[in-house]
């Protein structure tokens, strides 16, 4: 038997059990058939060296634990309402300072400026930080020492050159 017909054979056995595994974790009917989908074009592609190496069931079930999680990672803050709010919100322009600070943001290195929203705009903790990028508290907080030594820097270079030219 080739491998498509094995690949076949294993979905027609294994693809409900899938389903309800894609239910447990999502809750959702649609979700579930999403993660299914996605975990088996994943298995797919993997599918001679997975036949041959380890349990096709057991691998799929950890892509889809995977995929879910990633999901997660994306959704978790964001809550879908289905009516309007009631009242119009408007973010308040930023002031001067703030510009400032926001340009000497965009001037860190990629992982310090994430740390740094991260912590300080969306108020998570190291720890939440530490799953959000898949790095250790030490590093988000190594991150955060670096962005914050350097935004400092740059703060007081442009209080500096403010007071002179004044």
């Amino acid at each position: 038997m080739d491998d498509e017909s094995w690949f076949a054979e294993f979905v027609a056995e294994r693809a409900d059990a899938l389903l309800r595994y894609g239910y447990v974790l999502s809750g959702n009917p649609h979700d579930a058939a999403d993660l299914t989908q996605e975990a088996l074009i994943r298995l797919h592609r993997a599918w001679p060296r997975v036949r041959r190496k380890q349990d096709p069931e057991s691998y799929t079930r950890v892509i889809m634990a995977r995929l879910h999680i990633s999901v997660w990672r994306l959704r978790r803050r964001e809550q879908l309402a289905w009516d309007p709010p009631e009242e119009s919100y408007v973010d308040a322009p930023p002031s001067d300072g703030e510009h400032g600070l926001w340009r000497a943001l965009e001037g860190l290195p990629r992982k310090q400026r994430v740390v740094l929203v991260l912590r300080y705009y969306e108020q998570l903790t190291d720890a939440e930080i530490a799953r959000v990028l898949g790095i250790s508290q030490g590093t988000v907080r190594s991150h955060a020492s670096l962005g914050l030594g350097k935004l400092r820097a740059v703060v007081a270079r442009s209080a500096s050159a403010n007071g002179r030219s004044s």
